[in-house]
């Protein structure tokens, strides 16, 4: 056997080892704690996974899973490296102005909307969103319902606070997106922390929800999957993209991470809106 053929066998067969230690470790967070990633997009998983064994000093993702399954540390560590992660208030302007021009107008039309933050990005997004509708008059009659799979997350964003440094940076950013007043006024401030005022606060429930495995609970006016989407495997992508038409009211607004495909699941019951990331409404 030659030397290159011999350098090929080798990487064939490390790599065939690093993808059966995937599916062990993605069998055994299944089986152990509930959360499903089996149908998620490779190429994401091999990125956080090589990010939670560094972190972890695992040399191997066999390793990985010895100190997941025998840590609880560990195992909250790797599910929270695996969750969407976390954006800042008000992080991507041009999606903030969309907010105000074709969701805040959209909703004014239901007499109670609900809008579904699937895989919500944190209080960053929530908050950000609550902050928009009301100031375009939308919020004195809104729903929000921010979703994730992660509990632990989720009991996080029921009671988070942000450092008011925080709030002083995003002021650039939400004015840039068409905001007029100071962003403190929207927040209460104890000892250097900030948090959203209570009567906006109240307009969002949180809760955890899984796009994999449970089914539609709702029907929103308006549903937002703007991070999770694309770390979706193809098949994992279909049905979350079925559920989501399940879920969404005729003439009901939709935004994405990625724009839909013709061979994706209801993509002709879709109107394109133009703007910077993709956003229809359902007409069929």
């Amino acid at each position: 056997m030659t030397t290159a053929s011999s350098t090929w066998t080798g990487l064939a067969a490390g790599l065939a080892v690093e993808e059966l230690e995937t599916e062990l470790l993605l069998e055994a967070l299944f089986q152990r704690f509930g959360h499903e990633f089996r149908g998620y997009d490779r190429a994401y998983l091999r990125r956080r996974l090589a990010d939670a064994m560094r972190a972890h000093g695992a040399a191997t993702l066999s390793g990985l899973q010895e100190k997941v399954l025998h840590h609880p540390a560990a195992a909250s560590a790797l599910l929270r490296t695996l969750a969407p992660q976390p954006v800042d208030l008000f992080e991507n302007t041009g999606h903030t102005q969309r907010l105000r021009t074709v969701l805040a107008p959209a909703l004014r039309a239901w007499p109670v909307p609900r809008v579904w933050l699937a895989e919500c990005a944190g209080v960053g997004e929530a908050w950000g969103l609550a902050i928009v509708l009301a100031e375009e008059g939308v919020l004195g009659k809104l729903d929000i319902h921010a979703t994730l799979a992660n509990e632990e997350l989720v009991a996080d964003m029921q009671d988070a606070w942000l450092p008011v440094a925080e709030l002083d940076a995003a002021q650039t950013r939400y004015a840039a997106s068409g905001g007029h007043a100071a962003l403190s006024t929207y927040f209460e401030v104890r000892d250097g922390q900030a948090r959203l005022q209570p009567q906006l606060r109240r307009r969002i429930t949180w809760s955890q929800y899984s796009l994999v495995t449970d089914a539609s609970f709702n029907e929103f006016q308006a549903i937002l999957c703007c991070g999770a989407l694309s770390d979706f495997g193809p098949v994992l992508r279909q049905r979350v993209l079925r559920l989501f038409h399940d879920s969404l009211a005729r003439f009901g607004v939709l935004c994405l991470d990625r724009p839909l495909a013709v061979s994706d699941a209801y993509a002709g019951t879709y109107q394109a809106i133009e703007g910077d990331r993709p956003w229809y409404k359902r007409v069929g």
